[in-house]
């Protein structure tokens, strides 16, 4: 058992989080995740609206009485998103955590903090952590160079990382990118983070809701199955290394390039249908992390918490008798 400033201020029983991940946060993992004792966070924008949403909460909460969240991230769109009718949507569903990513959560702060929502907030970078806790989040989640996802322009390791931010914080940090082992939790633990984040951990579980082909690759990649792209475009993104992000860094690279050159290759909806549905897997953009060097298995939710927690008790005290 792992107390810490986090599990303590958000009341969840382990050190663990399954961050929000679109077209993967639905209710059947995070009802997992959180029956596992882990915090997990449904993905708000995954469902098409803000009354899709307060539905798909309800499944949750018939799925689970523990604690679990949802993720809401702010991003500039062609369409417009009801951010505030989503928000309404949490609130009104008695959710009581929140992720928030991307933009400055600011605007939202007052509704959720009235009502008493506590507020996580995905950051990058130390600065822009410590612009979060200023305005009042409760916890900061920091990415890592590691992580699946917009890791942002710096390509700071969590190793530095983690340890930057903890010197200028004092809300509680959630490391993020490339953890998924118990070595991982008593290094983050180590490093001023007070619990872990993983999303492709758990999406190579039996309750994500992914082709199983999607779960089986991503135990047999490594930590170099993985590649950065839209550097050129100033919106780093980790995914994994496929014949479509292969072929995305190819054109992207010529002089000129603009996104919409590779706007067909890297769609959303493609890669969530093709590869996360249908489990095509060269035929889709997909996200995973560096963590997929550490996979080996595809268990459970409650198998992966388990041996994390067991694994990371047992380094502790191999440690401990190491010091004596």
């Amino acid at each position: 058992m792992f107390t810490t400033e986090f599990t303590t201020a958000f009341g969840i029983e382990h050190p663990i989080v399954c961050g929000g991940m679109t077209a993967v946060g639905t209710a059947e993992l995070i009802s997992a995740v959180a029956n596992a004792g882990a915090l997990g966070f449904l993905t708000a924008l995954t469902q098409p609206s803000p009354e899709a949403l307060a539905k798909e909460i309800a499944r949750c909460q018939d799925m689970t009485d523990k604690p679990f969240g949802v993720n809401l991230t702010i991003l500039p769109t062609i369409e417009p998103v009801p951010y505030d009718e989503y928000r309404e949507a949490i609130i009104d569903s008695g959710v009581q955590i929140v992720e928030t990513a991307g933009s400055n959560p600011a605007p939202h702060l007052p509704a959720f903090k009235t009502a008493g929502v506590k507020v996580v907030h995905k950051a990058v970078t130390v600065r822009h952590a410590v612009k979060a806790q200023s305005i009042g989040v409760d916890a900061v989640s920091i990415d890592g160079f590691e992580c699946a996802g917009h890791p942002g322009e710096e390509d700071i390791p969590g190793l530095v990382l983690i340890p930057a931010a903890a010197r200028k914080l004092t809300i509680p940090i959630i490391a993020s990118g490339g953890f998924a082992t118990g070595a991982g939790l008593v290094a983050a633990l180590a490093l001023g983070a007070s619990a872990i984040n993983m999303g492709t951990r758990f999406v190579a579980t039996t309750e994500a809701p992914v082709h199983e082909n999607v779960k089986r690759q991503i135990v047999e990649n490594d930590e170099r199955s993985t590649v950065i792209v839209f550097r050129e475009f100033n919106n780093s993104a980790r995914v994994a290394r496929n014949a479509v992000s292969e072929e995305i860094l190819q054109v992207s690279s010529h002089a000129g390039a603009t996104f919409e050159d590779i706007a067909h290759l890297a769609s959303g909806q493609r890669g969530r249908t093709r590869v996360l549905g249908e489990g095509l897997m060269d035929e889709g953009m997909w996200w995973a992390s560096q963590a997929q060097g550490l996979i080996h298995e595809v268990v459970s939710c409650k198998e992966v918490v388990e041996t994390i927690l067991d694994d990371a008790s047992q380094m502790v005290r191999c440690l401990s008798r190491v010091l004596t």
